[in-house]
Formats: structure tokens, sequence, C-alpha cells
């Protein structure tokens, strides 16, 4: 994450509707899957915090982050403790959390195979790994070189990453209601050159700031969630996510 942007993406985190949409979209997931409580729960890639502290709902956190200045920003002003590491080499004996999460996290590394083995490692047996990554190279932007990405996903790939040492228990394409619009804005973006006349980081996360339509996509957003704890799936969207459980 650039220094400039990841200043900004303290506030993003906690009030655009992308955010608070995945996020409810993952915790409701999560509630329905995890029965006993507290958990032990290890987040990689926490950015800006606001994800571990939803977590703390769930059990004690442990916060991975691997930019330096990330973690000097959440030690002064959150408070929050965070280890200062790679999520290729977490410095964490095997089998030590009942959770373990890294939500958009695996398509900034370069070696992501390393990375899930890693997850998967200091997972407890029976214990679960959840993920979410952004789908569809097709729908490459500058919002992707913003957050230094490597790459997006499909299903079938992400997929491949969990195939060994436990099993799927759930898998779906999100952000389904917004997938048209996004991928007109993205594919105009590539013709036209829009980015130059976006403001801040250049992020797509930069658009659409003003309030009512912010609050306006949460709530649509906010209807994924509802069906996808129904088990529904969607064929496609912006976004992944994935639910492994570690064998006995």
């Amino acid at each position: 994450m650039k220094a400039e942007y990841y200043k900004e993406y303290y506030k993003l985190e906690r009030e655009h509707w992308w955010f608070k949409g995945r996020n409810k979209i993952i915790l409701s997931l999560l509630k329905k899957q995890v029965s006993q409580r507290p958990l032990k729960i290890l987040n990689v890639g926490v950015a800006t915090g606001h994800t571990s502290e939803l977590l703390s709902s769930l059990g004690d956190v442990v916060s991975v982050e691997p930019d330096e200045e990330c973690c000097n920003f959440l030690t002064s002003e959150l408070k929050l403790e965070v280890v200062n590491a790679s999520g290729t080499d977490l410095p964490f004996e095997n089998n030590q959390f009942d959770l373990v999460c890294a939500f958009d996290v695996i398509e900034h590394i370069d070696d992501d195979t390393s990375a899930v083995k890693e997850l998967k490692r200091v997972c407890k047996s029976e214990g679960l790994v959840f993920v979410t990554v952004p789908a569809f190279m097709f729908l490459w932007s500058i919002h992707d070189e913003v957050n230094q990405h490597f790459r997006r996903y499909n299903l079938k790939e992400l997929t491949a990453l969990f195939i060994n040492e436990g099993n799927i228990i759930f898998r779906s394409y999100f952000n389904f209601i917004f997938f048209i619009p996004i991928t007109l804005v993205r594919t105009l973006g590539k013709l036209f050159s829009f980015h130059r006349y976006r403001s801040g980081s250049g992020s797509d996360f930069s658009l659409f700031k003003a309030s009512q339509l912010n609050n306006l996509f949460f709530k649509l957003f906010s209807v994924e969630s509802l069906i996808l704890k129904s088990k529904i799936k969607f064929p496609f969207g912006v976004s992944l996510l994935l639910c492994w459980k570690k064998n006995k």
C-alpha cells in the first residue's frame, strides 16, 4: 500500500459502502459457521485495523500486517497490537488458531501459493480459513495498480489453492449487484483514461463519496449478506470469498 493511500484508507475502511457491505457479508457468514466462542483468531493483512476490530466480537484477535508504516499507525493511533510480518512467513507455530482470515490480502502477494500454505499451517485441526479476493482479470484497472495487486481470481483459480489438507465448505462470488455497472466503468475507464479525473489516490474507493449514494449503495450491497447466508451462490461478481475447514 502506498504511504499516502493508507491514511485515506483508514477512513474508507470505516465509511465506504463497499467495505461496510463486504464486512457485513463476512461477519454474517462467520457467525453462521462458528458456534463455539470465544475463538482464537489470526487476521492477516489488517491494513488500518477495522477488520480486526470487527472480528473481536468473535474472540481474541492477533493482527498481522506486512507494511511497517501501517503497523506504526495502528500502534500509535488505535492502540491495536499488531505483528509486523510477511504473509508468506508467519511467526507462529503450527495449529495455533481456530480461525485464520485474509480479507483481500493474497492478491497482494507474489507467491500466493506459499501464502495460502501459511494460512493453513497455523490453522488448528478442524479450524477455518476465510479469504476474500478480487475477481476476474478482465476487471483489472488502475484500482488494482494503486492497491499493488498481482492478480485477480476466478473461482477455479481460488479453489485450486485450497484443494489439499481440508475441505471447502463454502465459496461464491459476491458484489454481484454492482457487477455490470462496475464492469462498464472499468471498461470505459481503460478506453478513455477516466482515472486522470479521480480525486485522492485514484482508487475506485475515491468514487461515490456523497453520503446519499454511499448509504444507498451500502443498503443494496447488504442484501447479498442475506442471500449468501441462505447458501445461495452468485454465478459471478466483482469479488470472491471462500471458507475452508482443516482436516482433523
